[in-house]
């Protein structure tokens, strides 16, 4: 009789537990549809704080938060989500297109766990809805972090111009539309992935150089002889940073001239001096006004003059391999904060020219072009890309037409050292008129670099000092 019923107690315990879980189940699901009831309720009872941006303030005032809301929202994800977006291109730039919020639609988005909702309530406002308890916590970070966000896309989506000063007439402009970026320039990859974090560095600096007590401003020195790329070294630098060049023609300007040109310089500028040597070098009667023209450009830079002009960066250039014959005053610390060499080109710059310029990476010349860079022949990135344009239909012929060219520039140089032999000896190395042995040791050295496969550096590295290493740690 106790067997029989003590099966029957475990069915009937189990059906017990059945009831009881339905009724768990059937009281979640109450639950559930009770907070979304609530949360419906609470939204009709205004828990919600509403906050309204309009266009314009004060009669005819143009509210600047009301455009870069207009941005800020435009780059939201949830705005795919909702029914009606307007989209738009622009009139100078491909594939550019803004996203803005349809009449009376929304957009959802999150800042420090609390929801947001944006809404297009038409006649040009936008309102914000955070709950009320959150608006102490959330408000003002939130407003702060639509600004930043917006004024960095704006920075991207702006149009740059190029600034060219005339003599007593100021600045001129006109669109810049180099087309070189950072991802163009023949450069060795760990130098542009140093360089690039320098100028990220730079562009997020600002708070970092005040609480230094420092201008927020970089410089640049890129020396190197003609052709290797120096200036358009400096337009990929203002693409990338989305800055206007003042290209600056030091002998177009009086002493007057030159300080009121510096301070009609804007925020977001890339300030553009080349071929400084030549003005430091200069010994005509004119000197004294040039290394006039070059203090007041040194004040600029570190001077009292240099609280006037934030967000800049200065790049100067000088034509040689050399930086030394420079006036250390120009070259102290806090004047030219990194100095960037710029040599003729070599094997491993000619392999990154050739796969940008004729999408070959390799190619069974490589070998004699290698042989030719490291046996004395030097031409400048500039001559390579020309023959390879010339060339582009058939690399081939491209690379043919490059070994020649190293071949005569060999032959050149080595015209040269003869002749300086002939005229005295200097610069043949100690060999004198025979220059035999210094033709076989190029050889030699080419050869054993060739076969050892010891990699050539196509920049020197970026020399830095102390700053460079607090701004990308700081």
């Amino acid at each position: 009789m106790f067997l029989l019923r003590n099966p029957l107690s475990i069915v009937m315990a189990a059906a017990a537990c059945l009831v009881l879980l339905r009724l768990i189940l059937s009281f979640q699901s109450l639950l559930y549809l009770l907070i979304r009831w609530w949360k419906r309720a609470d939204e009709w009872a205004q828990v919600y704080q509403r906050y309204e941006i309009l266009r314009y303030t004060d009669g005819s005032a143009e509210n600047p938060l009301y455009r870069k809301a207009l941005a800020y929202v435009g780059s939201l994800p949830s705005l795919e989500d909702a029914a009606a977006v307007h989209v738009s291109s622009s009139a100078s730039k491909a594939n550019d297109f803004a996203f803005h919020l349809g009449p009376a639609q929304t957009a959802q988005d999150s800042f420090f766990g609390a929801r947001i909702t944006w809404t297009n309530a038409g006649g040009e406002r936008l309102v914000i809805r955070i709950r009320r308890q959150d608006r102490t916590r959330v408000l003002r970070p939130y407003l702060q972090h639509v600004e930043s966000v917006a004024d960095e896309i704006e920075l991207r989506r702006r149009d740059l111009r190029l600034f060219t000063n005339s003599s007593g007439r100021g600045w001129s402009s006109a669109p810049f539309t180099h087309p070189a970026t950072l991802d163009t320039v023949a450069m060795d990859a760990d130098l542009m992935a140093r360089i690039r974090a320098d100028l990220e560095a730079f562009l997020k600096g600002r708070a970092y150089y005040h609480r230094l007590g420092r201008v927020w401003r970089r410089s640049y020195l890129l020396y190197g002889p003609p052709g290797t790329g120096k200036s358009t070294f400096a337009a990929a630098m203002a693409r990338f940073l989305s800055f206007d060049v003042y290209d600056l023609d030091l002998s177009r300007e009086d002493d007057a001239d030159l300080r009121d040109l510096l301070m009609r310089t804007t925020p977001k500028s890339l300030i553009l001096i080349e071929n400084l040597d030549l003005y430091l070098n200069n010994n005509s009667s004119s000197s004294s006004s040039n290394n006039a023209r070059i203090k007041k450009l040194l004040d600029f830079m570190d001077g009292i003059l240099s609280c006037c002009g934030e967000e800049r960066v200065m790049v100067f250039t000088i034509s040689g391999d050399s930086k030394d014959e420079l006036d250390p005053a120009v070259l102290r610390p806090g004047r030219l904060d990194v100095h960037i060499h710029f040599p003729m080109c070599d094997f491993n710059a000619f392999k990154n020219l050739a796969n940008s310029y004729l999408g070959v990476k390799e190619h069974k010349l490589y070998p004699q072009v290698e042989e030719g860079f490291y046996t004395g022949g030097r031409i400048s990135q500039a001559e390579v890309g020309e023959i390879m344009i010339a060339n582009k239909g058939s690399p081939s012929r491209a690379i043919k037409s490059v070994i020649n060219a190293l071949q005569q520039a060999r032959f050149s140089t080595r015209r040269e050292e003869e002749a300086v032999a002939i005229n005295g000896g200097q610069g043949s190395l100690g060999f004198g008129k025979d220059l035999t042995p210094l033709k076989e040791f190029k050889k030699l050295y080419g050869f054993i670099k060739i076969k050892s496969g010891i990699k050539k550096d196509g920049m020197i590295p970026m020399e830095d000092g102390e700053q460079q290493q607090q701004l990308q740690h700081g």
